[in-house]
């Protein structure tokens, strides 16, 4: 066994009040690592407090479980004092908003499968080797001798499906289905995860349609990028919460290797996310821009007029992905 991961285990069985923390602008992976972690230490009788920097997104609350996971402001004014801090699927300090003021006060271990991790924490586990922050989660739980009920075992395997697309990502490896078979071996519902990402508004079609009118491609249809300004979601009626997948929808557009996603959720901050099919690496790109992420999917924030962002993101994109293919063609 890694001897972090054991490391992790053992302050966990001594902790008493655990707080767990996940990443702004939170996935169903962070969600589901939260909540996962959060709910197999209360049924080790642990007090534990689950808190996330962010506001989350509307459709996660179909699991009435998502209730338990507090604001920042809330997590302090709580006046909880924990004696351990589980942050999970962030790979960076500034990834936990404001809670990143608690780090060396509290001894903190970091779960994450990102390989841009800083190894932030008192411990760190890190493996790239993991489609999901949740497979991890998996292994804690079975590691602390978690009894798993069809609620843990849904909500578990939320974070491998969505961050594996729905098995449809080459992170889908031999690994991740047999941590998905033994989840639902236990009562975990596909179902019931598929059913949040199909439960959409009228509005947000709406939203889409205006997506698609921004699109634009570059390098003979490589590279395909579009747009949503705070304007777009304003006329909309929506939020970026609305928008979530847009850049898949993107990504499958035939002969595409990477898609980018520039969405204004303020005036002048703007989210961008990258996703590639086959070899293109997106960190790498991320990084450059002071993000971070996976080779196949990634993301950073910049701030700025959105016009300008978007300008200066693919002239970059299109010069990496210039070399990436050289050294592609050259293997």
């Amino acid at each position: 066994m890694n001897r972090d991961f054991l490391s992790i285990v053992g302050e966990l069985n001594l902790a008493k009040k655990v707080l767990v923390v996940g990443h702004i602008m939170p996935d169903g992976d962070d969600i589901s690592s939260v909540l996962s972690a959060t709910l197999g230490l209360q049924k080790l009788g642990k007090e534990v407090l689950a808190g996330i920097d962010w506001r989350i997104p509307w459709y996660f609350y179909e699991f009435d479980e998502t209730n338990i996971i507090k604001g920042y402001d809330e997590v302090i004014n709580s006046g909880f004092e924990p004696d351990f801090m589980l942050i999970v699927d962030a790979s960076s300090p500034d990834r936990i908003g404001r809670f990143q003021e608690s780090l060396g006060k509290v001894r903190t271990a970091v779960v994450d499968h990102h390989g841009t991790n800083t190894l932030f924490g008192t411990l760190n586990w890190v493996d790239t080797r993991f489609g999901s922050t949740a497979q991890m989660v998996l292994r804690i739980n079975t590691e602390l001798g978690v009894p798993y009920d069809e609620r843990l075992a849904t909500i578990n395997l939320m974070g491998i499906a969505t961050d594996t697309g729905f098995f449809r990502y080459s992170n889908a490896d031999e690994t991740v289905f047999a941590d998905a078979t033994k989840l639902v071996s236990m009562g975990g519902k596909a179902y019931l995860v598929s059913r949040i990402f199909e439960n959409k508004r009228i509005e947000q079609f709406k939203l889409l349609s205006t997506m698609e009118e921004h699109i634009r491609t570059e390098n003979d249809g490589q590279i395909v990028y579009s747009y949503l300004s705070k304007e777009d979601y304003e006329s909309n009626n929506c939020t970026e919460d609305d928008s979530g997948g847009f850049v898949g929808e993107l990504r499958s557009i035939q002969g595409v290797e990477l898609a980018i996603f520039f969405s204004e959720y303020e005036k002048n901050e703007v989210h961008i996310s990258f996703r590639s099919k086959d070899w293109f690496d997106c960190s790498r790109l991320a990084v450059l821009l002071g993000g971070g992420g996976h080779p196949r999917a990634a993301g950073c924030t910049l701030k700025g007029e959105l016009s300008v962002i978007v300008e200066q993101v693919i002239r970059e994109a299109k010069l990496m992905f210039n070399t990436q293919l050289e050294a592609v063609k050259n293997i």
